[in-house]
């Protein structure tokens, strides 16, 4: 290890694992029976979301030149027209609401997975796309956005109100959105970390085609592994270039090691031992960081979510973020938390209003209702946690390690990866 800093066994309080549920909670949210399994209405058929999300005929792919935005602007469209439609309308609006917004209602859910098929981060190779594929992503923002505040128009009905309906709505639940649970799959939520429904597996709520979409969505590409494998193309990570990882580890020990030497001519005080226990939880940290095992271990028990070489180049991205190249990716970076953090809004909300409308009752699904969501707010289901925790090893700007134009200029990531696609004209 550069600078002769020790490896400290004591664990930091970064790795501490946020994933799992004491005992308490854990039996709370899983007190529950699937009604389902007896018969009645069910969640897609009580929504007919078949009808909804096929309402859309682009006249441009009628002509043979199908517009990707005029789907979009007809389902926004649609929207407008039916939420200020008449009364009557209105009306039914409101009382299937709460599935809808539980379904990120049919016409917005149905743009995501639109845009998700257009992203298309594994087919990047010309770097004028990464513009478009950040735009697209930003759309997706915006929607979760509007997904969000729509609570506030459901919250306009007391709990009364829904009591007054809610036994016709048996055993139709939530958690039955097929659309819900395709969307997490193509975000990444990992399978292995969701909170069982009634102690199994999410899928065995689902029967036949439905069953049979989630389970072949598990195994296409999601965008986390996209994402991941355009990372890990981030130039300047390659050994015998500019190595950004072997200099930045050099550069942080030589640091810290010199801190440690400024804080040990320090007279001694309460200060100075204060000082020191907090050098020794930065080495800790960033000798964890360069230990590829540590990476591994942390990846096995699902507080890492991306590959060690990835997780190099988002902290290169995010380091050299002012740097031209590296603008347009950190925007994306940066769009992608903004996706986890409005799902963890949306649900956080969700959580709260079942709490409001139906206190600690069973669900009408047969779930333990609020507890149950309430287990769902955590980590778990943050796709892009290692994103976040970026922010955890930032050190003053003089210990990065210093770009030369004149020696280091970097190819775009398309022509990293691919030279022979780009024409010479597009090169620096």
């Amino acid at each position: 290890m550069s600078g002769g800093c020790p490896y400290f066994e004591k664990k930091h309080l970064l790795f501490k694992s946020k994933l799992h549920l004491n005992e308490e909670e854990a039996d709370d949210s899983q007190k529950g029976i699937n009604k389902a399994s007896k018969g009645g209405i069910i969640y897609g058929d009580y929504l007919q979301l078949d009808k909804v999300v096929t309402a859309q005929v682009l006249q441009s792919e009628l002509k043979g030149n199908k517009i990707h935005d005029e789907h979009l602007f007809i389902v926004t469209h649609q929207g407008e027209h039916m939420n200020s439609g008449s009364s009557r309308f209105f009306g039914n609006w409101i009382q299937c609401e709460r599935f809808s917004l539980v379904d990120i209602t049919p016409r917005s859910q149905k743009i995501i997975e639109i845009i998700f098929k257009m992203v298309m981060l594994h087919q990047v190779r010309d770097e004028r796309n990464m513009l478009k594929v950040n735009t697209r992503i930003h759309r997706i923002v915006m929607i979760f956005r509007l997904l969000v505040d729509q609570f506030s128009v459901l919250e306009t009905m007391t709990a009364l109100d829904f009591y007054d309906f809610r036994e016709y709505l048996s055993p139709a639940s939530g958690f039955q959105s097929l659309q819900f649970r395709l969307l997490e799959n193509k975000i990444g939520v990992p399978d292995n970390l969701r909170v069982p429904y009634n102690r199994r597996h999410y899928r065995d709520n689902f029967k036949g085609h439905e069953s049979e979409m989630l389970l072949s969505s598990e195994k296409e590409p999601c965008l986390l592994k996209l994402v991941e494998k355009w990372l890990e193309r981030t130039p300047g990570l390659e050994g015998d270039g500019f190595n950004f990882w072997k200099k930045l580890e050099a550069n942080i020990f030589e640091g810290l090691c010199l801190e440690k030497k400024k804080i040990a001519k320090m007279p001694e005080s309460e200060e100075k031992e204060e000082m020191m226990e907090e050098l020794t939880k930065q080495k800790e940290l960033f000798t964890s960081l360069f230990d590829i095992k540590r990476h591994e271990h942390l990846l096995s028990k699902g507080e890492r979510r991306i590959s060690y070489k990835a997780l190099q180049g988002a902290l290169m991205i995010y380091f050299y973020r002012e740097e031209p190249r590296f603008q347009v990716p950190f925007q994306l970076l940066s769009n992608l938390m903004d996706i986890d953090t409005l799902m963890t809004k949306w649900r956080y909300n969700h959580v709260c209003m079942v709490h409001r409308m139906i206190g600690s009752k069973a669900g009408t699904g047969g779930s333990s209702g609020y507890h149950y969501l309430r287990s769902t707010v955590s980590d778990r289901y943050k796709v892009f946690v290692d994103l976040f925790n970026l922010a955890t090893f930032l050190i003053p700007r003089h210990w990065v390690p210093k770009l030369d134009p004149n020696e280091h200029t970097f190819l775009f990531t398309a022509e990293y990866c691919d030279s022979s696609y780009c024409s010479s004209e597009d090169s620096d």
